[in-house]
């Protein structure tokens, strides 16, 4: 009795010994393979690397825009523009209100006592609390006069001198002298400089809009102001709402043109439905085939084939998810209730109208909640996709990250993104209210 119990105690013993290594092994493993992967993957490196002046920049760039004052060294030519912009340009010969132009010199007036003054002899940047900043060319190259020591936020060359200040950013090359002037919000969002109503606020734009005189006597006030705000050229309205369109639809057609590629299919796949072992395993298996590879590079193959476009995005989301929904499908079908079935049997109903009556019944709640779930899902994923093919919101996003400038319209467009999410998800949930539950 003794030996026995000093066995129970002696494995006992062990056993909470083993639970005690595991409990400390485990953690220990995990945090080995943090650092291995923080060494592998050289975050110390990165975080050196780290430009967060580039960052900040981006982050004020979505939120808010710039005004360019630019001066053609080569010409004297002074122009002024809205980030840059032939679409943003101020009419020749006209500026904002803190600018002012002559022949002799041109005064740009950044608010807080930083002024930026463009002569004959070069450009000079009065800084409050630090000095005046003077620039002059001399044959091929930039003589800088400013109180020593430089600070960090003055970057200058023999070609080049930038000075980045709170109040904007003043560069000076050989070809031209450039100010920026930031300003909150996104610019010249409903009307363009060459709009009749750009400028005007909420009152005079209801005013105009309800009994003022008409800008063009062929239409109606309201009507010319739609028209500029959907035709807009920097913003593109009409250009985002049908991209817009298009991801939708694209992710529409291709998730409802793969329900019903797979409901078929899937039938064949079930073990219930089809005794045929080796018909039942080759379709399950082309249905691993086509979900395992994803849909970007299906996306890829398929542009390669059919060239770019919406209905190649739609293609590519129809082959992925014929996939997904074959197996989600045949097992739905698998786990129906025999009963139902045998009973539409005893009525002497063939064997489509027992599928009809006594299986689809029973399986519609579960594919149709499939394939909500789905649609919203694709409908981010068209947005990539859309990127690769050349359709949809994707692309416009794309081309507005390559430009490394318009930010602003990043912005925008991801909000667009993130409100069609937050649509699909609201109406696939009303329809899943009222397709199955119908409440």
């Amino acid at each position: 009795m003794a030996m026995l119990d000093a066995t129970l105690t002696d494995m006992v013993t062990r056993s909470f010994l083993r639970r005690r290594l595991i409990a400390f092994a485990v953690p220990l493993a995990v945090l080995a393979y943090l650092v291995y992967t923080a060494v592998a993957f050289d975050l110390a490196g990165l975080a050196s690397r780290a430009r967060m002046d580039n960052a900040a920049i981006l982050m004020s760039d979505f939120v808010s825009h710039k005004v360019h004052v630019t001066r053609d060294n080569r010409n004297g030519q002074v122009t002024a523009s809205v980030e840059g912009e032939n679409k943003g340009a101020y009419p020749a010969g006209t500026f904002p209100d803190w600018v002012s132009a002559s022949d002799a010199e041109t005064v740009i007036d950044l608010g807080g006592g930083h002024v930026v003054t463009y002569d004959a002899a070069g450009g000079r940047y009065v800084v409050p609390g630090y000095g005046v900043i003077d620039i002059r060319p001399e044959a091929n190259r930039l003589i800088l006069t400013a109180p020593e020591p430089l600070p960090d936020w003055i970057n200058a060359s023999d070609t080049r001198v930038t000075v980045t200040t709170d109040a904007g950013r003043f560069t000076y090359t050989r070809s031209r002298v450039e100010t920026f002037r930031y300003f909150a919000g996104w610019e010249l969002f409903f009307f363009t400089l060459d709009s009749p109503f750009a400028g005007k606020g909420i009152g005079d734009l209801a005013a105009l809009a309800l009994w003022g005189d008409r800008v063009d006597p062929a239409r109606p006030n309201i009507v010319a102001m739609v028209s500029d705000v959907w035709n807009n050229k920097m913003w593109r309205h009409g250009d985002v709402a049908w991209a817009l369109f298009e991801t939708v639809l694209m992710a529409f057609l291709g998730t409802m043109g793969a329900a019903l590629v797979a409901l078929p299919l899937g039938f064949a796949a079930a073990r219930n439905f089809n005794p045929i072992v080796p018909l039942r395993g080759l379709i399950r298996r082309v249905f691993d085939f086509v979900r395992g590879v994803d849909g970007l590079i299906w996306t890829i193959i398929l542009s390669r084939a059919f060239g770019p476009g919406p209905m190649t995005g739609s293609l590519a989301i129809l082959l992925t998810d014929s996939g997904s929904f074959g197996k989600l499908f045949s097992e739905a079908l698998e786990n129906i209730d025999e009963k139902q079935v045998e009973g539409i049997r005893s009525t002497g109903a063939n064997g489509l109208l027992r599928a009809r009556f006594g299986v689809i019944p029973q399986v519609t709640p579960v594919l149709l909640s499939q394939v909500l779930y789905f649609l919203e899902s694709n409908t981010r994923s068209a947005t990539v996709i859309g990127a690769i093919v050349g359709g949809g919101i994707g692309l416009m996003l794309t081309q507005a990250i390559q430009t490394q400038k318009d930010w602003e319209e990043v912005a925008y467009y991801i909000t667009l993104i993130v409100l069609m999410v937050m649509a699909m998800d609201s109406l696939s949930g009303w329809l899943r209210r009222k397709l199955i539950k119908g409440a």
